[in-house]
């Protein structure tokens, strides 16, 4: 019997690249699924994907930047599948570009998308993991929230936020028994290169979703009652 068997999990940014393989990979370990993006025909089939491969998921849209589209999102959990004990913040994007070119609506969707929804997110689901006295938030970072780069300011500082957050909720809610680990991947291979406009030349040698899902998969399955990992880099064996 798996740790996960029946245990519900929220995955955001589920439809594509970790996302959508954290899905699967959680799915395939015993968890129950509700997942969520932007995009209503994505999420159907990513939904119909998870289901066919014989996994118990559901998903609606939301766009996690939007307070009221966050409720909506955490109303249907609840009322359609039930309390969930295991949330990953995955959904995030990425503008590249020197600062004094970067426009203030690129800039705020950066943040919006990759910091203020751990906030909103976090928040709709986090009461019920406190009550239930356990739970696992897990925030999908990066090794840009530890290293800058030329054309990242605005991508490095979120994920920078992303690891201070995560810092601070862990403190905050570990007494109540709920787990926060922020997973640090470096170059992933996934559609999300291409949509960045930074893509690799050495794709062939860089992560795979895959990866970085088995090793949320690995982090969650510690013991809760005695094992946290906090922060978790995962980076190419040698691009």
């Amino acid at each position: 019997m798996s740790a996960f068997d029946g245990v519900l999990a929220v995955v955001t940014g589920a439809t594509e690249g970790i996302g959508r393989a954290t899905a699967f990979a959680l799915g395939r370990a015993g968890a129950r699924l509700a997942i969520c993006a932007r995009n209503a025909k994505s999420v159907t089939a990513t939904v119909a994907a998870l289901r066919e491969d014989g996994i118990d998921a559901a998903g609606t849209p939301c766009d996690v930047r939007d307070p009221d589209s966050v409720v909506v999102f955490g109303r249907y959990v609840r009322d359609q599948i039930g309390d969930p004990t295991i949330l990953v913040n995955n959904a995030g994007i990425g503008r590249f570009a020197p600062l004094d070119e970067m426009s203030l609506d690129d800039w705020d969707d950066v943040q919006n998308t990759n910091v203020r929804s751990l906030f909103l997110v976090t928040r709709e689901f986090l009461p019920a993991m406190k009550r239930a006295g356990r739970g696992d938030i897990v925030n999908v970072a990066s090794l840009a929230g530890r290293n800058g780069f030329p054309g990242g300011t605005a991508y490095t500082a979120s994920k920078h936020a992303v690891l201070g957050f995560s810092k601070s909720l862990l403190l905050e809610v570990r007494p109540q028994g709920v787990r926060v680990i922020a997973i640090c991947p470096g170059s992933v291979d996934t559609p999300w290169i291409e949509k960045s406009g930074r893509p690799k030349a050495n794709r062939n040698k860089i992560l795979h979703a895959e990866d970085v899902a088995d090793t949320i998969v690995h982090a969650l399955s510690l013991p809760a009652d005695r094992a946290t990992i906090s922060e978790l880099d995962i980076r190419p064996a040698n691009p």
